[in-house]
Protein backbone atom coordinates (compact mmCIF):
# COMPACT_ATOMS: atom_id res chain seq x y z
CA UNK A 1 0.00 0.00 0.00
CA UNK A 2 1.39 3.42 -0.95
CA UNK A 3 1.97 5.85 1.88
CA UNK A 4 0.58 9.37 1.78
CA UNK A 5 2.91 11.79 0.00
CA UNK A 6 4.36 14.59 2.14
CA UNK A 7 4.61 17.54 -0.25
CA UNK A 8 6.83 19.47 2.16
CA UNK A 9 9.48 16.74 1.81
CA UNK A 10 9.15 16.85 -1.97
CA UNK A 11 9.64 20.60 -1.91
CA UNK A 12 12.89 20.30 0.06
CA UNK A 13 14.36 17.81 -2.41
CA UNK A 14 13.58 19.58 -5.69
CA UNK A 15 13.60 22.98 -7.36
CA UNK A 16 10.25 23.74 -5.77
CA UNK A 17 8.72 25.72 -2.93
CA UNK A 18 5.68 25.10 -0.75
CA UNK A 19 3.17 27.94 -0.93
CA UNK A 20 -0.36 28.77 0.19
CA UNK A 21 -2.62 29.64 -2.72
CA UNK A 22 -6.27 29.73 -3.74
CA UNK A 23 -7.46 28.38 -7.07
CA UNK A 24 -10.51 28.91 -9.21
CA UNK A 25 -11.58 27.09 -12.35
CA UNK A 26 -14.30 28.52 -14.59
CA UNK A 27 -15.73 27.18 -17.82
CA UNK A 28 -18.63 27.70 -20.17
CA UNK A 29 -21.55 25.30 -19.92
CA UNK A 30 -22.76 23.66 -23.12
CA UNK A 31 -20.06 25.18 -25.30
CA UNK A 32 -19.61 22.15 -27.58
CA UNK A 33 -23.33 21.93 -28.33
CA UNK A 34 -23.41 25.69 -28.88
CA UNK A 35 -20.52 25.51 -31.34
CA UNK A 36 -22.15 22.60 -33.22
CA UNK A 37 -25.52 24.32 -33.53
CA UNK A 38 -24.44 27.94 -34.03
CA UNK A 39 -21.20 27.56 -35.97
CA UNK A 40 -17.60 28.70 -35.62
CA UNK A 41 -18.09 32.46 -35.62
CA UNK A 42 -20.64 32.61 -32.76
CA UNK A 43 -18.52 30.08 -30.82
CA UNK A 44 -15.40 32.19 -31.24
CA UNK A 45 -17.40 35.24 -30.21
CA UNK A 46 -18.54 33.52 -27.02
CA UNK A 47 -14.96 32.58 -26.15
CA UNK A 48 -13.96 36.17 -26.75
CA UNK A 49 -16.66 37.40 -24.36
CA UNK A 50 -15.52 34.91 -21.72
CA UNK A 51 -11.89 35.96 -21.94
CA UNK A 52 -12.83 39.61 -21.84
CA UNK A 53 -14.95 39.06 -18.74
CA UNK A 54 -12.10 37.23 -17.00
CA UNK A 55 -9.33 39.64 -18.03
CA UNK A 56 -11.24 42.75 -17.03
CA UNK A 57 -12.46 41.35 -13.71
CA UNK A 58 -9.67 39.19 -12.25
CA UNK A 59 -7.08 41.95 -12.11
CA UNK A 60 -9.39 44.20 -10.11
CA UNK A 61 -9.10 41.75 -7.22
CA UNK A 62 -5.38 40.99 -7.57
CA UNK A 63 -6.04 37.55 -9.03
CA UNK A 64 -3.88 36.12 -11.80
CA UNK A 65 -4.98 34.14 -14.86
CA UNK A 66 -2.69 31.12 -14.64
CA UNK A 67 -3.75 29.51 -17.91
CA UNK A 68 -6.49 29.40 -20.49
CA UNK A 69 -8.26 26.06 -20.88
CA UNK A 70 -10.13 26.27 -24.16
CA UNK A 71 -13.63 27.24 -23.01
CA UNK A 72 -12.42 28.01 -19.48
CA UNK A 73 -9.57 29.26 -17.35
CA UNK A 74 -7.56 28.56 -14.21
CA UNK A 75 -7.19 31.47 -11.75
CA UNK A 76 -4.70 31.80 -8.89
CA UNK A 77 -4.75 34.13 -5.90
CA UNK A 78 -2.68 34.55 -2.75
CA UNK A 79 -5.70 35.50 -0.63
CA UNK A 80 -8.73 33.24 -0.60
CA UNK A 81 -11.22 36.06 -0.16
CA UNK A 82 -9.86 37.91 -3.19
CA UNK A 83 -10.06 34.74 -5.31
CA UNK A 84 -13.68 34.19 -4.24
CA UNK A 85 -14.48 37.82 -5.10
CA UNK A 86 -12.98 37.45 -8.56
CA UNK A 87 -14.74 34.19 -9.41
CA UNK A 88 -18.18 35.35 -8.25
CA UNK A 89 -17.76 38.71 -9.98
CA UNK A 90 -16.70 37.01 -13.22
CA UNK A 91 -19.87 34.89 -13.19
CA UNK A 92 -21.95 38.03 -12.61
CA UNK A 93 -20.28 39.95 -15.42
CA UNK A 94 -20.49 37.11 -17.89
CA UNK A 95 -24.14 36.44 -17.09
CA UNK A 96 -24.82 39.83 -18.70
CA UNK A 97 -22.18 39.75 -21.42
CA UNK A 98 -22.29 36.14 -22.63
CA UNK A 99 -24.87 33.81 -24.11
CA UNK A 100 -23.77 30.73 -22.16
CA UNK A 101 -23.70 30.38 -18.36
CA UNK A 102 -20.50 29.81 -16.44
CA UNK A 103 -19.79 27.28 -13.73
CA UNK A 104 -16.87 27.44 -11.30
CA UNK A 105 -14.94 25.61 -8.58
CA UNK A 106 -12.83 27.10 -5.77
CA UNK A 107 -10.37 25.54 -3.31
CA UNK A 108 -7.33 26.65 -1.33
CA UNK A 109 -4.38 25.15 0.55
CA UNK A 110 -0.70 24.35 0.30
CA UNK A 111 0.71 23.38 -3.07
CA UNK A 112 4.06 22.85 -4.71
CA UNK A 113 5.25 25.71 -6.90
CA UNK A 114 7.44 24.12 -9.56
CA UNK A 115 10.10 26.28 -11.21
CA UNK A 116 8.16 29.40 -10.32
CA UNK A 117 5.19 28.92 -12.64
CA UNK A 118 3.45 25.58 -12.15
CA UNK A 119 1.24 24.50 -9.23
CA UNK A 120 0.84 20.90 -8.09
CA UNK A 121 -1.28 19.65 -5.22
CA UNK A 122 -4.66 18.71 -3.84
CA UNK A 123 -6.26 22.19 -3.96
CA UNK A 124 -5.61 22.53 -7.69
CA UNK A 125 -7.23 19.17 -8.44
CA UNK A 126 -10.10 19.84 -6.05
CA UNK A 127 -10.99 23.20 -7.60
CA UNK A 128 -11.03 21.60 -11.06
CA UNK A 129 -13.25 18.73 -9.88
CA UNK A 130 -15.66 21.12 -8.16
CA UNK A 131 -15.99 23.05 -11.40
CA UNK A 132 -16.90 19.79 -13.12
CA UNK A 133 -19.57 19.13 -10.47
CA UNK A 134 -21.08 22.63 -10.57
CA UNK A 135 -24.40 23.29 -12.28
CA UNK A 136 -24.76 26.06 -14.88
CA UNK A 137 -24.38 29.40 -13.13
CA UNK A 138 -23.12 27.78 -9.93
CA UNK A 139 -19.93 28.42 -7.96
CA UNK A 140 -18.90 25.47 -5.76
CA UNK A 141 -16.20 25.95 -3.13
CA UNK A 142 -14.47 23.71 -0.64
CA UNK A 143 -15.24 24.83 2.91
CA UNK A 144 -11.63 24.25 3.97
CA UNK A 145 -9.95 27.64 4.49
CA UNK A 146 -12.83 29.47 2.81
CA UNK A 147 -13.14 33.21 3.49
CA UNK A 148 -16.06 35.21 2.14
CA UNK A 149 -16.50 38.94 1.62
CA UNK A 150 -19.71 40.43 2.98
CA UNK A 151 -21.38 40.57 -0.43
CA UNK A 152 -20.96 36.83 -1.09
CA UNK A 153 -23.11 34.33 0.77
CA UNK A 154 -23.52 30.58 1.08
CA UNK A 155 -26.55 29.47 -0.93
CA UNK A 156 -26.38 25.80 0.05
CA UNK A 157 -24.16 23.20 1.75
CA UNK A 158 -23.46 19.61 0.86
CA UNK A 159 -20.87 16.85 1.00
CA UNK A 160 -19.53 15.35 -2.22
CA UNK A 161 -17.58 12.20 -2.93
CA UNK A 162 -15.23 13.47 -5.59
CA UNK A 163 -13.30 11.21 -7.92
CA UNK A 164 -9.64 11.01 -6.94
CA UNK A 165 -10.24 11.94 -3.29
CA UNK A 166 -10.49 9.30 -0.59
CA UNK A 167 -12.57 11.35 1.86
CA UNK A 168 -15.84 13.17 1.17
CA UNK A 169 -15.44 16.92 0.64
CA UNK A 170 -17.55 19.53 2.43
CA UNK A 171 -18.76 21.95 -0.21
CA UNK A 172 -20.81 25.14 -0.38
CA UNK A 173 -22.50 26.86 -3.30
CA UNK A 174 -21.77 30.60 -3.40
CA UNK A 175 -23.61 33.58 -4.81
CA UNK A 176 -24.06 37.30 -4.34
CA UNK A 177 -25.93 38.46 -1.27
CA UNK A 178 -28.77 40.94 -1.60
CA UNK A 179 -28.49 42.05 2.04
CA UNK A 180 -24.96 41.19 3.20
CA UNK A 181 -21.82 43.28 2.99
CA UNK A 182 -21.18 46.92 3.72
CA UNK A 183 -22.66 49.62 1.55
CA UNK A 184 -19.16 50.26 0.21
CA UNK A 185 -18.75 46.58 -0.77
CA UNK A 186 -22.12 46.53 -2.50
CA UNK A 187 -21.33 49.70 -4.41
CA UNK A 188 -17.93 48.28 -5.35
CA UNK A 189 -19.42 45.13 -6.88
CA UNK A 190 -22.16 47.08 -8.63
CA UNK A 191 -19.66 49.50 -10.11
CA UNK A 192 -17.52 46.64 -11.43
CA UNK A 193 -20.44 44.79 -13.01
CA UNK A 194 -22.06 47.97 -14.33
CA UNK A 195 -18.81 49.36 -15.67
CA UNK A 196 -17.95 46.17 -17.55
CA UNK A 197 -21.42 45.48 -18.90
CA UNK A 198 -22.80 48.97 -19.61
CA UNK A 199 -21.63 48.92 -23.27
CA UNK A 200 -23.47 45.60 -23.75
CA UNK A 201 -26.70 46.93 -22.25
CA UNK A 202 -26.44 50.11 -24.29
CA UNK A 203 -26.00 48.11 -27.49
CA UNK A 204 -28.97 45.89 -26.66
CA UNK A 205 -31.05 48.96 -25.91
CA UNK A 206 -30.37 50.44 -29.31
CA UNK A 207 -31.59 47.23 -30.95
CA UNK A 208 -34.91 47.04 -29.10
Amino acid sequence: MRSKVDISQLASKNDTSLVQRSFGFVDLCGFCDFADSQGDDPAAGELGKLRQSIRETAGRFGVRIDKWLGDGAMLVGVENEALVCAVVAITEVHSVRGDLPLRAGVACGQVLLLEGDDYVGRPVNLAARLCDHALPGQVLASREGLRLPGWVEVKSKTTLQIRGFAEPTRVVALGTSQNGGTAREQRGLSSIVDGLTQPIRTLLGTRS
